[in-house]
């Protein structure tokens, strides 16, 4: 990394304390524009030099979370086509400042023309009302569009993980009421997943969840879930104490994604109700390794990685955005009104989560390791 790189990362991360758009102190992660606006970015500083990332398995990525590939989700078209402006040259990252962006070519400001004044339920219009004085069309930095930030970092963010052996892979744990009622293991997830328009790994789940999500669209109506996240092959005593913790790291990045309402890790609330004896992961030797014979840690202990997978589960809201009449308030008017809402809506956002919850990860480790590595060296970048 050359002096001025080195210098640019310091900066991006002291900036990171106050920028509500940054993330990271070494993987430095910052999200730029709108849902409305003319693009949607991100811009990624100390990314290591020579990491495989071409245009083509970015776009990979992104063609997972795209909108308009299903009755199940929004019927928005966009092409989410990825410009690699900086940071990328001959398929391999240059160790400068990475800038990449998703232009915005199917907004239709004008269903939003009645919400100027009228903040929907379930969405962040009223409190940025407040804040900011008006809401921006579509949600503007509020809306899960943003997501595509987080799927181009996290698609880069992979590519680096893959020279450590490190991997995140992500499936749709539950859809409305309809859960997986078993482990699934790594080979269902790599087989499964991206193969049904739910995105769960398990293959019996499917139709149940399709018909949750199907009841609610035709009820004008919507439907949360659940999205699990593996990673594997993260060695022992990686991360930090406390505020420093491995589930800090990924809790916080978590909640940037719209719609993030609840996270676990491991047995996670169900552990609540367990004894200790139940909930305890007994250690074992296998294959002259430490592990442990249950996860219910979800992989973390002390806020440090114990060698085996860390598990951890983000439940997603119903989507804000419904058909149905919802009563609100006129604030020119102060006065009481009925809400009707238009527009192209997912009615299950879970479901698109799912890619954005395993890129989140990716580039939420990536900076972990890159710090990690940048201690044992006594804090040399």
């Amino acid at each position: 990394m050359e002096k001025g790189d080195s210098n640019a990362v310091l900066k991006a991360r002291k900036g990171a304390r106050a920028d509500p758009f940054l993330f990271g102190e070494e993987f430095v992660v910052r999200v730029l524009g709108s849902s409305h606006g003319k693009s949607v970015g991100v811009e990624i500083e100390g990314c290591p030099a020579g990491v495989a990332a071409s245009a083509a398995e970015i776009q990979e990525q992104l063609d997972r979370r795209r909108p308009g590939q299903s009755p199940l989700t929004s019927g928005r078209k966009e092409e989410d086509a990825v410009e690699i402006e900086s940071g990328i040259k001959g398929g391999k990252t240059t160790g400068g400042k990475i800038a990449c962006s998703v232009k915005n070519k199917d907004a239709l400001p004008e269903h939003y023309g009645n919400l100027r004044t009228t903040p929907r339920p379930g969405h962040a219009d009223y409190p940025s009302m407040v804040k900011y004085g008006a809401a921006e069309p579509g949600g503007g930095f509020f809306s899960g569009r943003m997501t595509v930030a987080f799927v181009i970092a996290g698609a880069i963010a992979k590519k680096y993980l893959l020279q450590k052996g490190v991997r995140t892979q992500a499936f749709a744990k539950s859809i409305g009421k309809v859960e997986i009622g078993r482990e699934v293991s790594e080979e269902e997830i790599v087989k499964n997943t991206y193969s049904n328009p739910v995105r769960t790994a398990a293959t019996e789940s499917v139709q149940g969840m399709v018909s949750e999500v199907e009841r609610a669209r035709d009820e004008g109506d919507s439907v949360g879930g659940v999205v699990e996240c593996r990673i594997t092959g993260l060695a022992p005593g990686i991360g930090q104490p406390m505020f420093g913790s491995i589930e800090s790291a990924i809790a916080k990045a978590a909640f940037g994604i719209p719609a993030a309402k609840g996270i676990e890790f491991g047995s996670g609330f169900a552990g609540s109700a367990l004894r200790g004896s139940q909930n305890n992961d007994e250690f074992a030797i296998r294959e002259g390794k430490v592990v442990t014979r249950t996860n219910n840690s979800g992989g973390i202990l002390g806020g440090l990685t114990n060698g085996m997978p860390v598990v951890f589960r983000i439940a997603f809201k119903p989507t804000s955005s419904i058909f149905k009449p919802q009563q609100s308030v006129d604030l020119k008017t102060m006065r009481e009104t009925t809400l009707r809402i238009a527009g192209r809506h997912d009615p299950c956002i879970a479901i698109r989560a799912v890619p954005v919850v395993e890129n989140m990860a990716a580039f939420v480790i990536a900076d972990v390791l890159l710090a990690h590595e940048r201690r044992k060296k006594g804090g040399k970048t």
